[in-house]
């Protein structure tokens, strides 16, 4: 900024010179004083401004350029760029180009008028000059500059001064993306630039190929067969090279040189055996001899292992890949420790065997200070669970429990139980991780993770004395954690006879001795504890009313305890109290059949409610039965639609329980009918299983109008594609459009399949199918979707739609996803699409049928949201839209 003050020093110049106006700002203490400065140096410009003042133009617009860093408007000063670029002289254009990259931007209109100034430098006679238009040109080149000025730039590419073949080199990088159209001029120029002794040179060039092979498969089939050998030899040298003062960086020659030229290696060896072979060695080289102990080698290394990953290699490179990710979890600095636990993540669905030798520094980062980092390391650790290695892992994941943070524990928690869940060998060491998560940190579990406890718990009648004597034990230690008192309590209340007896002992189980008075004793502190809410009270009260039939000689003890609740302000302990008290004083005779044992629950039903058995699902979509904690698998046709629990039209659940199932915890069916709203009372108990010990709590009813809210709508896409799937496997949380998911009608007739989309479907006939008009779905200026229909006779409510996508552009669309989703009366099944690459132009399109069935038929039209997802050049695009337009008679 020497320059532009030079004149400043002129009496007769109005304003302030630039040094003075930045002192004045700075001195400001408020921000009204900052203003008011500003204000009167933008009146002073714009003053210069009408008087054409050229002789301090340069200055005035050095001020407006400090003033828009400052956040305040200068679009007044927009002209005065284009006059200094006009202007002959190299420092007035030099001012002009700078306030034009930073003033404006390829989205003002303006911009148009300086690309006869920007053509006429880029012929400039002086190099100076030609590098400050293609400065200019590649920060700020719009679509339309870019066709009109190629031809100059690519002219500049074989310029005889280096410094202007590097800058035309970055300028080339935007405007072929921003035309892609022009990458085939530029494919000849930049293979001839990688052939370049200078380094600044040379990396530009290695810049230029490889936004070449992004944007052009014509020229990545080029340069990979022209230039990946020579591209080896170089990446060779620069290793290999001595000490060299000019491009040294703590003690490596020049590692920006190095990770360019592995992330061209990395592009032209993806999905080519032959090219990653000529490579091989020279990773295998890198990978070894550079040193990881500065950030520099680093860099290099990470790089390195990213390409290793990416390109077609043999299992011991990719072994020795895992190994420098290994050392980087032990490197003292968090970013390098964060980046290496990020690429493990990747890496462990190429070789999981090798990222299994590092479980232990692994485990060791869960415990680190740094939250992302143990966040991070638990995401990984959850990866690599297998039915080997479950019981290690998990041990030392519930020991990190008890050092852990308040802030990290409800994850970790979660991660726990959903590893118990899916990979438990046997009932009894799930039983056993549970009970010691829920005594550590069973405030943080979910409730229908204490739920599918209790389920279990029903279903394994040989391990009732076991698992009642733990609990005992547990809570006599401990009785801080809610969901801990109240499994506690529901088992106490259950099995309280088989803990005073030791009944079922187990090999090594060391007998306790426990009285009636005791069994009542641990009853009566969860009732009594401060921190007891509602629903553990009300548990606890079912647990004594069930020990006053077991415990005869406890009866009347219970029944005070009870009767304490008589005059409580909340309705549901006062209704209890009483109506437990008249069962123990007046109907001593029906009491032992009314609190008889809990029927066995049926796990498939219950599992079914569980999102984690849905995502366990998804996750392997070629099974058709859903695992449950005992290692009985039951066939997921038999599965109650999790997310539509409180429909009316809800298909009933198993009939093990039978009419036995209102004796659950003393609930009323027929009120809690009418409290929710339901015309009907539920049948056999289903609101008390699928909502199983939620006493006291009240839920709103899920709102399924498909106009009032998108909660009712699922993404569903075909799984058997090599897209992605809506959610990440990784994330045991659904998503919101799938966790608020219901599907079940009354019109249909067998159970909908609980994994849309997930599992084989019956063939569809195509016999006799009678044929609907074609409707264009959805149209943009960049994809068409058309829709064929048909049905089956004597099926009207089943519709059979085949999906046609077309591409209306010059660009090819890679990673295609098309999805859709329906609201509650609808159910939809989409089948695999014919491909997940759409040529361009409309040379060719990918198809995708897919079956909707109307439990509303003659009653309610089709109505569906759509979502396409695809990559062009590597960015992702969105297409959303609604579909109203279906014949009536679908």
């Amino acid at each position: 900024m020497d320059a532009v003050d030079l004149p400043i020093s002129n009496p007769f110049s109005s304003g302030t010179c630039l040094r003075d106006m930045i002192r004045a700002m700075r001195a400001c203490k408020t921000a009204a004083e900052e203003r008011a400065v500003v204000r009167k140096e933008c009146a002073a410009i714009r003053a210069a401004i009408n008087d054409n003042d050229e002789v301090y133009r340069h200055r005035n617009l050095a001020k407006l350029m400090f003033i828009h860093m400052l956040g305040y408007s200068t679009h007044f000063g927009q002209m005065e760029c284009l006059k200094l670029i006009a202007a002959p002289g190299f420092p007035e254009k030099r001012i002009g180009y700078l306030g034009l990259m930073l003033i404006l931007d390829e989205r003002q209109e303006v911009l148009m008028l300086v690309t006869n100034s920007l053509k006429q430098d880029l012929n400039h006679t002086n190099q100076y000059i030609v590098g400050l238009a293609l400065c200019a040109l590649g920060n700020i080149c719009s679509a339309e500059m870019a066709r009109d000025l190629a031809p100059e730039v690519e002219r500049l590419l074989q310029f005889r001064d280096p410094n202007i073949r590097k800058k035309a080199a970055l300028c080339s990088s935007r405007i072929i993306k921003k035309v892609p159209d022009l990458a085939e001029n530029f494919v000849n120029p930049a293979t001839a630039l990688l052939r370049e002794k200078h380094h600044g040179v040379l990396i530009t060039g290695v810049q230029l190929c490889t936004e070449l092979c992004k944007i052009s498969s014509e020229a990545l089939e080029h340069i990979k067969k022209k230039c990946t050998e020579g591209l080896v030899r170089t990446l060779k040298d620069v290793v290999n090279s001595s000490y060299s003062p000019e491009y040294d960086i703590t003690g490596f020659t020049d590692p920006f040189l190095h990770i360019r030229l592995l992330r061209l290696l990395r592009v032209l060896g993806e999905g080519d055996v032959d090219a990653s072979d000529s490579m091989n060695d020279i990773l295998a080289q890198v990978a070894t001899k550079i040193e990881s102990n500065k950030i520099a080698g680093n860099a290099i290394l990470y790089d390195c292992v990213q390409t290793i990953m990416s390109i077609e290699n043999n299992g011991g490179l990719r072994t020795l890949a895992i190994n420098i990710l290994g050392r980087f979890l032990s490197h003292p600095d968090n970013n390098i420790r964060y980046v290496g636990l990020n690429m493990l993540m990747k890496a462990v669905t190429a070789d999981a065997q090798a990222v299994q030798r590092h479980r232990a520094t692994i485990l060791e980062c869960i415990k680190d200070s740094d939250a992302s980092i143990r966040k991070r390391a638990l995401e990984l650790v959850y990866i690599l669970v297998n039915e080997t290695n479950v019981k290690p892992l998990t041990k030392e994941l519930v020991d990190c429990l008890e050092v852990s943070d308040q802030d990290f524990r409800g994850d970790l928690t979660f991660k726990i139980c959903s590893i118990v869940s899916k990979f438990s060998p046997e009932k009894i060491w799930y039983i056993d991780q549970m009970l010691k998560v829920l005594s550590k940190a069973g405030n943080f579990i979910k409730d229908d993770v204490w739920h599918a406890l209790i389920v279990v718990i029903s279903n394994t009648s040989e391990l009732h004395g076991y698992t009642v004597r733990a609990l005992y034990k547990s809570f006599r230690k401990s009785s801080e954690q809610e969901n801990f008192v109240r499994v506690a309590m529901w088992c106490i209340g259950e099995y309280g006879d088989l803990l005073i007896n030791n009944v079922d002992m187990l090999d090594g189980e060391d007998p306790i001795k426990v009285t009636e008075s005791e069994a009542v004793d641990v009853v009566e502190i969860a009732l009594n504890r401060e921190a007891s809410d509602l629903t553990t009270k009300a548990m606890a009260l079912v647990a004594l009313l069930k020990l006053s039939s077991r415990f005869p000689s406890c009866s009347e003890r219970i029944r005070k305890m009870i009767v304490q609740f008589k005059g409580n302000l909340v309705l549901e302990l006062q209704q209890r109290s009483i109506e437990f008290n008249s069962i123990i004083s007046k109907h001593q005779n029906i009491r032992p059949t009314l609190v008889e044992r809990m029927p066995v629950l049926d796990e498939a039903t219950f599992t079914a409610r569980r999102v984690g058995s849905l995502l366990d699902a998804a996750s392997t979509p070629t099974r058709s039965s859903v695992s449950i904690p005992n290692g009985v698998a039951k066939p997921v046709a038999a599965i109650v639609d999790l997310l539509d629990f409180n429909s009316d039209d809800a298909p009933a659940p198993s009939s093990s329980g039978g009419d036995l199932l209102p004796d659950l915890l003393g609930v009323d069916l027929s009120l809690a009918s009418q409290q929710s709203g339901s015309s009907q009372p539920s049948k056999n108990g289903t609101d008390v299983l699928l909502d199983l010990l939620s006493i006291g709590s009240s839920s709103a009813p899920i709102e399924s109008s498909f106009t009032q809210s998108n909660a009712s709508m699922l993404d569903i896409t075909s799984p058997n594609t090599s897209t992605k799937a809506p959610f990440s496997p990784l994330d045991d949380t659904p998503s919101p459009l799938l966790s608020s998911r219901a599907t079940s009608t009354a019109g249909a007739a067998p159970m909908m399949d609980l994994l849309d989309g997930f599992s084989p479907s019956p063939p569809v006939e195509e016999n006799n199918e009678k044929v609907y008009p074609s409707i264009t779905a959805f149209e943009s200026s960049s994809l068409r979707l058309i829709f064929n229909f048909s049905k089956q006779p004597g099926n009207p409510q089943t519709t059979n739609i085949e999906a046609i996508s077309t591409n209306l552009t010059s660009n090819v669309y890679t990673d295609f996803v098309f999805q859709a989703a329906v609201p509650k009366f609808l159910q939809l099944h989409l089948d695999p699409a014919s491909g997940n690459t759409l040529p361009a132009s409309g040379k060719g399109s990918i198809t995708q049928k897919f079956r909707v069935t109307n439990s509303q038929h003659g009653k309610k039209s089709l109505v569906m949201r759509i979502k396409i997802q695809y990559k062009i050049n590597g960015k992702e695009k969105l297409e959303e839209g609604q579909i109203n337009n279906f014949p009536c008679d679908l």
